[in-house]
This record gives structure tokens, C-alpha cells and sequence, in this order.
């Protein structure tokens, strides 16, 4: 990693912690009728021009994009995380573990095929041994012993792909239920769905071909990952959180694809 990126990290850790710290300290606790945040930065602080700093998010479907926010809030209040919670409920921690790995492990398709759409050849093999490893030892990936072996994940997708060979950013989009992205990532998003399902058909009498393992498979997938991200709505306790989302994922997105 080069020194340029670890000071874009450092800064952005500092600077979403500072948000978080001084949200803490200023507004009002959150309460169960508490209603996403919908106004922005330019109704309430007055933004000279030049001082808006290094990242900028283009932003043209704003509108259609709170829209969909003010939906996610709702749905992931109502739907989503209270199946969450009973997942957690039911499910011992160590059985949770297990489905968590055995996850990471059937995705390492999508991290060995971008890192070496992205001529990442270490990393590639990296991925490799993983799955090899934690197929074999770890029992389907169950368990993840390449990790204890210091060998660790080495995350790619077809969006970082995309930038990687120059792809800019487009408009940024916020999906329904799957939140924040932008033109490129959710190109990349469909890409990697499509790879993933038709590599994993190809296998013979894999599991992959039964269309209710699929479904199982799909939505344990999806409350798994939901579970690990600590996100929640209005969390921040800011009243432009929109706006902060906005522009921490895309510092992220940016820091991701210049790894």
C-alpha cells in the first residue's frame, strides 16, 4: 500500500469519527419515531466556493435518490433487521460463524476473478490458496484456517475492476435494500451476479443447479451480510446523514480502487 493511500485512509477514519463524536455530542438522542433525515448541507450551512474539499459526488438524481433512502429506512426498521434479529435469536454464535464462512468462501470466486481481470497475480493466488485451503481443511470453508495461516481475503469487485482501468465514478445511486453505489459499482454489482451464477451452474450436478438451494442460499446470504454491517439508519444522529453517506462511500470507493 502506498504512502498516498495510507494518509487517504487515516484521514478518512479521523474524519468520520470526528462526524460520529460530535453527532454523539450535539443531537438529541434518537428515538423509535425518529424519521430520516432528509434536508441538505446548502439549506442550513453556507458553503463558500473552493472549500467543499477533494471529493466530489455527482449527484443529479438527488431527488430519486432520498426517495429511495427514506424507503431503505423503512424497510430495513420494519423488514430487514428484525429478521436479522431473529436469525441472531435462533442461531448460536459458533453455527453463525460457520454459515459466515462458508459464505466468505463461496465468494472467493469473485475476488480470484478480479484480481486477475486486474493483473493483481500475487493476490490471485492469494485468493486461490484460500479457497483450496479452507475448501479442504476448513471442511467446504466452514471453518477458515488460511486466515490463522496469515493468508487473508483479498476483496475485489467488478466495480474496483472498472476503476481500476479508468472508469469513473458516474452518477451516484442509492439501490433499494442494498443502499449506496453509483453507476460504475452497480454495473460491476450486476456483472459479478451474473459471473458468480453462471460459473457456479457450470459445476456438474452442483448445488447451484437446484433453484430452491439457490433461493435458501441467497437469502441467508443476504441477512448474513446485513448482520456484519454495522450500519444502521440515522445511527450517525445527524440530520445531513444522507449527505455524509454520500460522501464517505464514494472516499471509500476511491480509496478501495486505488489499493
Amino acid at each position: 500500500m502506498t504512502e498516498s493511500i495510507r494518509v487517504k485512509i487515516v484521514l478518512l477514519i479521523t474524519v468520520l469519527t470526528i462526524l460520529l463524536l460530535s453527532g454523539c455530542s450535539t443531537i438529541p438522542k434518537q428515538t423509535a419515531d425518529t424519521q430520516p433525515p432528509l434536508r441538505q448541507f446548502d439549506e442550513v450551512v453556507q458553503i463558500e466556493d473552493g472549500a467543499k474539499g477533494e471529493v466530489q459526488v455527482s449527484d443529479p438524481l438527488e431527488g430519486f435518490n432520498r426517495g429511495v433512502y427514506r424507503f431503505n429506512y423503512y424497510f430495513d426498521k420494519f423488514i430487514f433487521l428484525p429478521i436479522v434479529n431473529v436469525y441472531t435469536f435462533i442461531m448460536p454464535d459458533y453455527a453463525e460463524d460457520r454459515v459466515s464462512n462458508f459464505i466468505d468462501n463461496i465468494y472467493e470466486f469473485t475476488n480470484f476473478t478480479n484480481n486477475l481481470l486486474q493483473l493483481k497475480f500475487k493476490e490471485t493466488g492469494i485468493t486461490l490458496a484460500r479457497f483450496a485451503i479452507n475448501t479442504t481443511v476448513g471442511v467446504a470453508g466452514l471453518w477458515d484456517p488460511a486466515t490463522s495461516m496469515n493468508i487473508r481475503r483479498q476483496p475485489e469487485d467488478f466495480g474496483q475492476t472498472l476503476g481500476h482501468y479508468g472508469v469513473g465514478n458516474g452518477p451516484y445511486l442509492v439501490l433499494p435494500v442494498l443502499g449506496p453505489s453509483n453507476l460504475r459499482d452497480t454495473t460491476g454489482l450486476v456483472a459479478d451476479m451474473v459471473a458468480f451464477n453462471y460459473a457456479y451452474s457450470q459445476v456438474e450436478n452442483g448445488w447451484m443447479e437446484d433453484n430452491d438451494i439457490k433461493l435458501i442460499f441467497s437469502a441467508v446470504t443476504a441477512v448474513d451480510k446485513r448482520k456484519r454491517q454495522p450500519f444502521r439508519y440515522h445511527g450517525t444522529g445527524s440530520p445531513f446523514e444522507y449527505d455524509l453517506v454520500r460522501t464517505l462511500y464514494t472516499s471509500m470507493r476511491q480509496v478501495q480502487v486505488e489499493h
